[in-house]
């Protein structure tokens, strides 16, 4: 796994959420850029979907709540791009996760800071193919194991 360098990180942040607010409805767009390595980190109400590209490599995350506790959702499309491309997606995206998900941690610190309680919460990634095989939702631990 990479460490995450948080000078190739750049956060972007939209006009209707601030460090405190809000929690439900909070979302992370995590896109990157392959020849320089940089991570771009949109946080807001809405995903950042003007900056997904063709390739689909994003990281989507939101808070979402369940009989009163919160998670954190997370969203990685590995698609149906034919046998050997699908499972090397699935590969790339469960490397680089903790990654991803360091970046996001790291971005929105501040907000962890005024909320330490979410660093309890745990990470449901959901994996999202038309095929069985990569369909999948999973436990990936709490928030604090990325920070």
């Amino acid at each position: 796994m990479n460490k995450l360098n948080p000078e190739k990180l750049t956060v972007q942040w939209r006009n209707e959420v601030t460090v405190t607010e809000p929690i439900i409805g909070r979302r992370y767009t995590l896109t990157h850029s392959d020849e320089t390595g940089e991570l771009f980190l949109t946080i807001g109400k809405k995903y950042a979907y003007e900056k997904i590209t063709e390739m689909r490599d994003e990281v989507l995350a939101e808070w979402r709540h369940l009989n009163g506790k919160l998670y954190l959702f997370v969203f990685v499309y590995v698609g149906n791009y034919g046998p050997e491309q699908t499972a090397i997606r699935n590969t790339i995206f469960r490397r680089e996760l903790p990654l991803a998900l360091e970046a996001i941690m790291y971005g929105d610190k501040e907000f962890f800071y005024v909320y330490p309680t979410l660093q309890q919460s745990p990470i449901y990634i959901h994996f999202d193919s038309p095929l069985e095989a990569y369909h999948t939702v999973e436990v990936w631990g709490m928030v604090k194991n990325y920070m």
